[in-house]
């Protein structure tokens, strides 16, 4: 730890300038009089929550304007951890994930920065935020002062923070207080250790001006355990808490300073089997109103919510393993597709009874494209596609090893072994300590038998022959992002028994299924292995086809209808889950920017369970989020 200290103050002295420091510059907290003090006067800030990482790069200037023209003079940031870390060691802050670039379109268009880096962040986010590289280390406790934990945890942060500095407000950029942690109150763990740790390390990194702040839930115990002195103390409501109620606990903690409602919901998140989350427009006008005419400063959260694209939708663990579907819409002001509504327009409403708005039109709209039906062709099911999707070969092991055991974090693995023996009648195949981390799709010598669910469905009754080969595709369906459950491993957690009998001497495939169609690898396959295998329409199955190029690249919206669940990618690029069958999103969202106007483009799709006759995708202009299928 001395040595990873040294050399950052050593790269922080060597950092170029890069913005022209001003006496008069300074963000603060006026303790006398309850406010924020922005160059000596009181501020009070209206912000709203977006997320770059599930907005593609050359829309960012779009919403950013967009909220601006709301009347917002700041914007809250996450950032997510395993966004960026996505391999142990390796920092990636280009294209999507150029954050500096967000930071200063940010600036450009006059919107101030409160900045939650973490090192956990929530947001329904695939594991919180925190890298699936962490759980490597099986005993290892999150977000503690664990050793292993807290050195993963303090490289990120020296990495990220010294280039968060040059972009604090006091150094001329425009970040005016820094989140430490994420609602910590909420988890079990409540150490105090931890949070001085990172309390000495954000200090460390950003120096002494900089507000660092905590943000907890609504009641006692989250504000008693996820506060520090310090860290000025944040809360979150929403539009159904009393506003009084809230601040006096606010104040419980902090007697003095600016009341602030951190994330303050005009919407909420989606599980997939149920309905599509509405939060009342005037019930978030008239709250806001409230709270602004009390001189509170409010986030909203979300302000757009955008697209968990790939696998980085989040879940959620209360009774049951709940995953969160791949729109983030989040019933916001702005859409998915970053499109003024009638809440925004509302809000603006509201907004100027306390300053001025922005003079202009509200930027319009992304345009959009209904480019109709795409008729796919089956290129073959996993089996035959082994050699493709996973070129490394098999990972041998007597048990099932786990995706992390193999550093497979994401995604998709085939488990394989054979019938130990006869079993002519129907036999239940049990996973006896629900370890379906999520969702296996089973078959026998490329028979496909059906679905293994964790948390819902642990049995599934089996027949064949001795040596007859098992496969189990087994999804990874997003970790656990809130609460006591975020370390969620994933694959097979423990043995699978068939009657009374140990599966053992397993085979496991990492299937590295992007990487083969970003490099058009299942297209050139079709040819080979169209035909082979299990017919159309049982079990796990890929498909293709082309979406011609109609001139223009527009944003569209792709329904499935009829099919039952699986990935969808266009042009290489992972569009997210699909399940209309469960619901209750039916189309997924495509950007303009990943089509292109002028060359045919690809459409793949991994259906996992039953497509229909008519292999058949639309591409319309307009979203359908809120029909919710049969729980299935």
């Amino acid at each position: 730890m001395k040595s990873l200290i040294t050399f950052v103050l050593i790269s922080l002295c060597l950092m170029p300038i890069f913005f022209v420091l001003a006496d008069s510059r300074s963000f603060s907290i006026d303790y006398k009089n309850n406010c924020f003090q922005k160059d000596g006067k009181p501020f009070q800030y209206i912000s709203g929550s977006i997320h770059y990482s599930r907005i593609p790069r050359e829309y960012w200037k779009d919403r950013l304007l967009k909220m601006y023209m709301t009347g917002l003079n700041a914007i809250q940031v996450y950032v997510p951890w395993n966004f960026h870390e996505t391999v142990q060691g390796v920092f990636s802050f280009s294209g999507d994930r150029d954050l500096e670039y967000f930071l200063n379109l940010a600036n450009q268009t006059g919107l101030l920065v409160i900045l939650r880096p973490g090192p956990y962040i929530c947001a329904e986010w695939e594991m919180g935020g925190l890298p699936a590289w962490l759980l490597q280390k099986p005993n290892i406790i999150l977000r503690s002062a664990d050793t292993d934990y807290l050195q993963a945890a303090s490289n990120w942060l020296a990495e990220l923070l010294h280039r968060m500095k040059p972009w604090l407000y006091q150094n001329g950029g425009n970040i005016i207080s820094v989140q430490v942690e994420n609602e910590y109150g909420s988890y079990f763990a409540c150490d105090y250790n931890y949070l001085r740790h990172l309390h000495t390390l954000f200090r460390l990194f950003l120096g002494e001006d900089i507000i660092l702040f905590t943000t907890d839930g609504n009641t006692d115990k989250e504000m008693r355990c996820g506060t520090l002195e310090g860290l000025y103390a944040t809360i979150d409501f929403g539009t159904e808490t009393n506003i009084s109620t809230a601040f006096i606990r606010q104040r419980r903690f902090e007697p003095k300073g600016p009341l602030v409602n951190s994330e303050f919901y005009t919407g909420w998140l989606d599980h997939w089997g149920e309905k599509h989350a509405y939060v009342d427009t005037d019930k978030v006008c008239k709250k806001l109103g409230e709270m602004l005419a009390m001189g509170a400063s409010v986030n909203m959260y979300m302000f757009e919510g955008g697209t968990n694209f790939g696998y980085w939708n989040g879940a959620d663990h209360d009774t049951r393993f709940r995953s969160v579907v791949t729109s983030y819409d989040y019933n916001a002001p702005l859409s998915e597709a970053g499109d003024p509504t009638d809440k925004l327009l509302a809000i603006r409403d509201v907004i100027r009874n306390f300053r001025d708005i922005p003079v202009g039109p509200m930027p319009p709209a992304t345009p959009k494209f209904a480019y109709g039906f795409v008729t796919l062709q089956k290129v073959g099911n996993i089996s035959s596609l082994l050699d493709t999707l996973s070129p490394q070969g098999p990972v041998r092991s007597q048990y099932p090893l786990m995706f992390e055991e193999i550093k497979q974090y994401y995604g998709f693995m085939l488990y394989r072994t054979t019938l130990p023996r006869n079993v002519p009648e129907p036999t239940p195949l049990i996973s006896p300590l629900n370890g379906i981390h999520d969702r296996a799709y089973v078959s026998v010598n490329g028979v496909y038998q059906g679905i293994m669910e964790r948390d819902t469905a642990l049995v599934i009754n089996v027949t064949g022959r001795q040596g007859d080969r098992l496969d189990m595709l087994v999804e990874n369906m997003g970790r656990v992002n809130f609460g006591s459950y975020i370390n969620d491993n994933k694959g097979l957690l423990g043995n699978l028994i068939l009657g009374n009998d140990v599966l053992t001497d397993w085979s496991i495939y990492p299937l590295d299924i992007d990487t083969a169609v970003a490099n058009g690898w299942l297209q050139s396959a079709h040819s080979t292995h169209s035909g082979s295998g299990m017919e159309a329409g049982d079990g796990p199955m890929i498909y293709s086809g082309t979406l011609m190029p109609k001139g223009l690249a527009w944003d569209t919206f792709v329904k499935l209808n009829g099919w039952t669940k699986g990935q969808i990618w266009v042009n290489g690029v992972n569009l997210g889950r699909y399940w209309p069958q469960r619901g209750p999103q039916q189309t997924l969202y495509v950007p303009g920017p990943f089509l292109s106007a002028t060359q045919p483009n690809n459409i793949t799709v991994l259906e996992l369970e039953r497509a229909p006759s008519h292999c058949r995708i639309l591409f319309m202009d307009r979203p359908q989020l809120n029909n919710t299928g049969q729980k299935t």
